[in-house]
């Protein structure tokens, strides 16, 4: 590992009777350093070798290869932010650099704390970088969003309803029947026109009944139990509505969707489409590559499910060092294979 020890904080981590900060502090990170087999490099602001309490040790210290001392003038901790980020290196220091907060990212995960107790410096642990919990729905909205912008409609329903086959039967029925309401009601309203009469005829010998397709959205938890009675849903929901033609049920597991509840996104069979328009491209951080990757197809599987398309797109994650604190990723859409995995 590589570290960069900040060495004004450890020199004044634990000052001396006279309130001056102590080369001791900075001989003991060297043995723990040492100790532990990693490569480190001392940066000290320009002021220290004024402070400090033993000037000679120090001034001798500050001829080694690996100990640097900033110009007077300039900002010790950006320098040695940089010199961490630029390495990849962790920075030994109890500094949290809150002032460099929005140019340096993961500061808190790059820093390595330390306590100092009878001259002995022992190590605490970086804190790990923040998770985001939701980035799953966050990459999924953004698809989204950008669908949308191209004018592509999308199922957003997002509250849920308590999963059982029953229900979901249940609500398929009422959202068709109310549906079809709506259209009777335009139909007796259009009806007073002589000639709509003759075109409801010429429709009416074409189509008996409107093939629907119910996509029902699901926590991948409840995957099976949907298309464990997709069947029976299919055929209650003919039954009740008198449809001559049995509607097809395709379950899609939706990571908006909580476990234990459901959503539907009901279109009739000429709306839905037989490919997912784009592919997707998902730019992530490290931090997040493999646990995008493991769920790419639960998101090719959401979109494709609010999309209202049979096949999925193809999702590739791809990691970015540009993208570099956790939850950070970038979305792009194109169409046909143009991506490798």
């Amino acid at each position: 590992m590589k570290v960069v020890v900040d060495a004004s904080n450890v020199a004044f981590a634990v000052k001396n009777e006279n309130g001056q900060p102590q080369m001791a502090n900075i001989i003991a990170a060297v043995k723990a350093l040492e100790e532990s087999e990693d490569e480190f490099v001392i940066i000290a602001d320009a002021s220290l070798r004024h402070d400090i309490d033993d000037k000679q040790k120090y001034l001798k210290l500050l001829e080694s290869e690996n100990v640097e001392e900033v110009p007077a003038g300039n900002d010790a901790d950006h320098f040695i932010l940089e010199i961490a980020t630029n390495e990849k290196a962790k920075i030994l220091s109890n500094d949290k650099f809150r002032d460099y907060a929005a140019e340096f990212r993961n500061i808190s995960s790059m820093r390595i704390p330390f306590v100092i107790n009878n001259g002995r410096l022992a190590f605490g642990k970086p804190n790990k970088p923040k998770k985001d919990k939701n980035i799953l729905q966050h990459i999924c909205e953004e698809i989204i969003k950008e669908l949308t912008f191209k004018k592509w409609e999308i199922y957003m329903g997002k509250e849920g309803l308590e999963i059982s086959p029953l229900n979901i039967a249940k609500q398929a029925i009422i959202r068709i029947d109310n549906e079809n309401n709506a259209e009777s009601k335009l139909e007796n309203i259009f009806s007073k026109i002589p000639m709509f009469n003759k075109i409801v005829e010429m429709v009416d010998d074409v189509e008996i009944a409107a093939p629907y397709v119910i996509f029902v959205l699901v926590h991948p938890k409840d995957y099976k139990l949907a298309v464990k009675n997709a069947g029976n849903i299919s055929v209650t929901i003919a039954d009740r509505l008198g449809l001559e033609k049995k509607p097809l049920i395709a379950v899609r597991n939706d990571l908006f969707t909580k476990p234990g509840n459901f959503e539907l996104n009901i279109l009739l069979a000429d709306e839905v489409t037989e490919n997912a328009p784009y592919n997707i491209l998902v730019r992530v951080s490290t931090h997040d590559e493999v646990f995008i990757k493991r769920n790419s197809r639960n998101i090719a599987s959401t979109i494709a499910g609010r999309l209202g398309s049979w096949k999925f797109p193809f999702v590739s994650v791809k990691p970015d060092m540009l993208l570099e604190r956790p939850g950070e990723f970038e979305i792009e859409l194109e169409r046909g294979d143009a991506f490798d995995d």
